[in-house]
C-alpha cells in the first residue's frame, strides 16, 4: 500500500444513524449516517465507533462517502472499521496519491487491496463508494462504477472490529490514528444492501455522465481499449506545435505509458483533419471514426463550421447529435467526449469571435446526449481573467505547442488522470 503515517490526534465524536441492528427490509436505510459536514485538518479524525457493532457482521452492502479534499498527502482516509488492538486488522476507503483505494486486512493478511488509476484528491466535490454482493467488489465515483474485482470480503471478514473513524485508521501502532484526511466529509454512510445505480447517482451532488463513469473503467482496467481523437487542423497538430507534441500526442503518452497499463496497448488514433467541419464528420464518419473500431470517441469541431456558409448553429446543433448517436451505434456502443473549441484573437479573427455559441451548443447536446464534456473555451477564458489568452495561440486561432499542452492538461483533470508525479502533467514549456 502507498501510505504514508502523519502526526497522532484524538478525533472528534459526531453522529447520526439508525438505532443499532440491521435495517429492517422494510426501510433500507444506512446503519449509519453521518451528514453533518466536517473539516478534517489532517490531524484528527472523527470517532463513529459506538455504530461499529452494527457494521462488523456485514458480508454484502455499500459504503459512500462524499467528500473535498484539501491537500495531497500521499495517504488519506475516508472511513475506516478496525481493530485498534492489532495490528493491520481493518476495512479502509482512502485515497492513495490520489487514487480511491478499498483494501481489507486481517491481521496483516490481506484479504483485498484494489485502487484505481483515477484520481480523486483535486479539491473538487466527489461521492465515491463500495458495493459489495455475491458476484464481487465494485468501486463507484459520481455515481457510476469505475472498477471492478470479483474479490468479496467486506466487514465481516475482519474479526474484532471495534473502532469506526471517519478521516483516519486506527490500529495498535497507531491508536490515536494515521492517514489522516485533509480536507471535508459532508456525508459517510453505510448500508446493509447494495444500492443500484439509480440510488447512487441520486446521493451524488455532482453525479458524472455515464460515459465518465465508463471512461474511468477503462482507464483502471488492464483491458485494452482504443481512442479515436478527430476533429479538424486543432486535433490534426499540423504546423503550429513548432515541433512539440499536439494534445493527441500528450493524451497518447499519459494513457500508453505513464498510466501503467500493461503492455501499452491501449491505442489512440488521430484522426484529425485540417479544414474539417461537423458536416464534413458526419459525411466521412466511417473512415475517420468507425474503421477503427474504438472504445471512445472524442470529437472537437466547430472553428471551421463558424466560417463555413450553410452551417449555422443549429446545423451545428443536429450534426453533432448526429455524431454521438452514430458511435453509440457502433459496436459495443463506445463512449463520447465532446471537446468545445479553444477562443480566438478577435482582432486578426473577427468572423470567429462568435465560437462561445459553438462552446454552449456543445454543451448542451453533450447533457442531452449524456456525454463527457470538456470545456476547453470558458477554461481558456477563466484562467485568464476573460480575456482570449494570445500566449497560446500561434496565429491568433490555432493553440501552439503551449495551448496543445493546455487542452491536454484539461482532457486530463476532466478525466481524473491528473498527477504531479506525470512529466505530461508538469511539462514546463518556455
Amino acid at each position: 500500500m502507498r501510505r504514508r503515517s502523519v502526526l497522532l490526534a484524538a478525533g472528534a465524536a459526531a453522529l447520526a444513524g439508525p438505532p443499532a441492528g440491521r435495517a429492517s427490509a422494510a426501510s433500507a436505510g444506512p446503519l449509519v449516517d453521518h451528514t453533518p459536514a466536517v473539516d478534517l485538518d489532517g490531524t484528527s479524525g472523527v470517532d463513529l465507533s459506538s455504530r461499529v457493532g452494527a457494521l462488523a457482521p456485514l458480508t454484502t452492502g455499500t459504503v459512500l462517502v462524499t467528500f473535498r479534499t484539501t491537500s495531497h498527502n500521499e495517504a488519506m482516509t475516508l472511513i475506516s472499521a478496525s481493530d485498534p488492538a492489532v495490528p493491520s486488522s481493518n476495512l479502509t476507503l482512502n485515497l492513495s496519491g490520489g487514487a480511491l483505494q478499498f483494501s481489507v486486512r486481517q491481521r496483516g493478511a490481506v484479504l483485498v487491496d484494489v485502487m484505481t488509476r483515477t484520481r480523486y484528491d483535486d479539491g473538487r466535490r466527489h461521492t465515491v463508494a463500495v458495493t459489495v454482493d455475491s458476484t464481487g467488489t465494485r468501486l463507484h465515483a459520481g455515481g457510476h462504477v469505475v472498477f471492478e474485482t470479483k474479490a468479496r470480503p467486506f466487514f465481516g471478514s475482519v474479526s474484532g472490529l471495534t473502532a469506526l473513524t471517519l478521516g483516519a485508521n486506527r490500529d495498535s501502532d497507531h491508536p490515536s490514528g494515521e492517514w489522516f484526511l485533509t480536507g471535508t466529509v459532508e456525508r459517510a454512510a453505510v448500508w446493509d444492501r447494495v444500492l443500484d445505480a439509480g440510488e447512487l447517482v441520486a446521493r451524488c451532488p455532482r453525479p458524472v455522465a455515464a460515459d465518465h463513469g465508463r471512461i474511468s473503467t477503462m482507464l483502471n482496467s488492464n483491458t485494452p481499449a482504443t481512442w479515436v481523437l478527430t476533429g479538424d487542423s486543432i486535433t490534426h497538430g499540423a504546423l503550429h506545435t513548432n515541433g512539440w507534441r499536439s494534445y493527441p500526442e500528450h493524451w497518447t503518452e499519459r494513457v500508453r505509458w505513464e498510466l501503467g497499463k500493461p503492455k501499452n496497448r491501449d491505442f489512440v488514433v488521430d484522426s484529425g483533419v485540417s479544414g474539417a467541419t461537423s458536416a464534413e464528420l458526419v459525411a466521412y464518419f466511417t473512415e475517420r471514426v468507425a474503421a477503427f473500431s474504438p472504445k471512445v470517441v472524442s470529437i472537437m469541431i466547430g472553428t471551421n463550421d463558424i466560417a463555413t456558409a450553410g452551417l449555422g448553429l443549429e446545423k451545428y446543433r443536429a450534426n453533432l447529435v448526429s455524431l454521438v448517436r452514430s458511435v453509440r451505434a457502433l459496436p459495443g456502443s463506445p463512449a463520447v467526449i465532446l471537446q468545445a473549441p479553444n477562443p480566438v484573437d478577435p482582432a486578426r479573427w473577427p468572423g470567429r469571435v462568435a465560437l462561445s455559441g459553438y462552446a454552449r451548443v456543445m454543451g448542451e447536446v453533450a447533457a442531452q446526449e449524456k456525454a463527457v464534456f470538456v470545456d476547453h473555451y470558458n477554461d481558456w477564458l477563466t484562467g485568464n481573467g476573460g480575456q482570449v489568452p494570445l500566449s497560446l495561440l500561434s496565429d491568433g486561432m490555432h493553440p501552439n505547442e503551449r495551448g496543445h499542452h493546455r487542452i491536454a492538461l484539461k482532457m486530463i483533470r476532466d478525466l481524473q488522470v491528473f498527477d504531479t508525479g506525470s512529466r505530461v502533467c508538469t511539462l514546463s514549456i518556455p
